[in-house]
């Protein structure tokens, strides 16, 4: 009888979490060559001459990185930048409110407001108050991009603005925006 075969041993970068070998395919491989160099030497060949004649260079990186140096403070904190798998760079979301208006049956609108709850708003109590304040429907649904936002019955996007403002005072009226058109224009 034949033998079974056994499962690959498949050795993980550390940094980054690719398979050691396709690290210098990855979003990060400047930072996962120390990692390298001390676990899987024999892989990248080109690594270790390239850190031998380096090696100056790389300490001197190595102490700034972890801001360890000799300014007493004058350098700026670096900002934390979210990576999700696969490398991609995960965006801040910024601090605006949207509204927008969108028609359906020909005579029907709705107006949408996304973004109220960066500002601490509870987005229930501010669909009740919308739908008293303006005697409409206005309901929480999950938008298009599996955030929830507040539909409004009924086009009432320039009364909205001051609306917003006065009962909510911590979002401010510069960060209120349009999309009209396509195009996103400031509501001041």
């Amino acid at each position: 009888m034949a033998e079974k075969p056994q499962p690959v041993q498949v050795l993980y970068c550390g940094v980054c979490g690719l398979p050691a070998e396709y690290c210098e395919f990855g979003p990060d491989f400047e930072k996962c060559k120390p990692w390298l160099i001390e676990n899987v030497p024999d892989l990248y060949p080109d690594l270790r001459k390239e850190a031998g004649l380096e090696d100056a260079d790389n300490v001197s990186n190595q102490l700034q990185s972890t801001s360890i140096s000799s300014s007493a403070g004058s350098s700026k904190p670096k900002e934390e930048v979210k990576r999700l798998p696969g490398g991609k760079i995960k965006k801040k979301e910024k601090l605006e409110v949207i509204i927008e208006k969108m028609t359906r049956n020909k005579r029907k609108c709705i107006t949408t407001v996304k973004g109220l709850e960066l500002f601490g708003v509870k987005l229930n109590d501010a669909s009740k108050k919308l739908g008293k304040k303006f005697a409409t429907g206005a309901s929480v649904v999950k938008g298009p991009t599996e955030k929830e936002q507040i539909d409004v019955q009924g086009d009432i996007a320039y009364d909205i603005v001051e609306f917003i403002t006065d009962t909510w005072p911590d979002v401010p009226e510069s960060a209120i925006f349009f999309i009209e058109e396509g195009k996103k224009v400031p509501a001041v």
